[in-house]
């Protein structure tokens, strides 16, 4: 089995891909802000998969220093990494002119700048030795501008699919390959406050629709992929009118 590293892995879809990997047989890197919550996951892990070796390391994707020694670290405890998930990010914002600047440059420098040093430190490993996984955890938010709370940060995952579309016309034709998923609604701690989200589904079975799709190293996948293959589809194409309502 591989090696698979994982940013902003102690909550959210970070936490349950590290589950479900692991339970594939996995070696996990883990990597997140609350190095508590990373130890916790690593003694559930051990036991539940006593065959299955996970590190942990406090990284803050925003020092981006870090994030270099990390990735460095992570190769030299396994000898290799096979997979790196850009998964860490924010989903603070606020309508751009109310004065919240400061909650749109946070997410913004999270989601885009701290994504392109996870990239780069990544490629560094790849390219080095010659094979490697890049996925990036994007967003369905992606496929349009949104309205609101939501245009930072979906300007963010529009920006961190094309960064991870770059690599992969860059690498082309070589053993490293990319991909990008793009998750729907999916239950998490960014958005346990969100009361009405459409379609949206657990943890559990969103991130298992996102684990699928990475095993087999899918270049793009909208997850789950019904209803957001139509949706995706219906939200780039439509007049923006009417791609509007599907954004309410």
């Amino acid at each position: 089995m591989t090696t698979v590293l994982i940013t902003g892995a102690s909550s959210g879809l970070g936490e349950e891909m590290a589950r479900q990997l692991a339970a594939r047989g996995h070696d996990l890197a883990l990597a997140a802000r609350r190095t508590d919550r990373l130890e916790r996951l690593r003694a559930e892990l051990a036991e539940r998969h006593p065959g299955v070796r996970v590190e942990v390391r406090a990284l803050d994707v925003n020092d981006h220093d870090r994030v270099f020694e990390v990735f460095r670290a992570f190769r030299a405890d396994f000898g290799s990494i096979d997979r790196v998930v850009v998964n860490a990010g924010l989903g603070k914002g606020a309508p751009l002119g109310t004065g919240r600047f400061e909650a749109n440059r946070e997410t913004a420098l999270t989601n885009f700048v701290g994504a392109l040093a996870q990239t780069e430190a990544a490629l560094e490993i790849f390219r080095d030795q010659q094979a490697g996984h890049l996925v990036m955890i994007s967003s369905m938010s992606a496929m349009r501008g949104m309205p609101k709370a939501g245009t930072t940060y979906a300007a963010t995952k529009a920006g961190v699919a094309h960064l991870a579309e770059g690599v992969r016309v860059d690498v082309l034709g070589t053993p490293i390959k990319v991909s990008v998923v793009y998750p729907g609604y999916i239950r998490s701690e960014m958005n346990e406050r969100v009361r009405n989200a459409p379609f949206i589904v657990s943890t559990e079975v969103g991130v298992r629709a996102m684990v699928e799709a990475i095993e087999k190293q899918k270049p793009s996948a909208r997850v789950p992929a019904w209803p957001w293959v139509p949706l995706g589809f219906a939200l780039k194409h439509l007049p923006l009118p009417l791609a509007r309502r599907l954004m309410a």
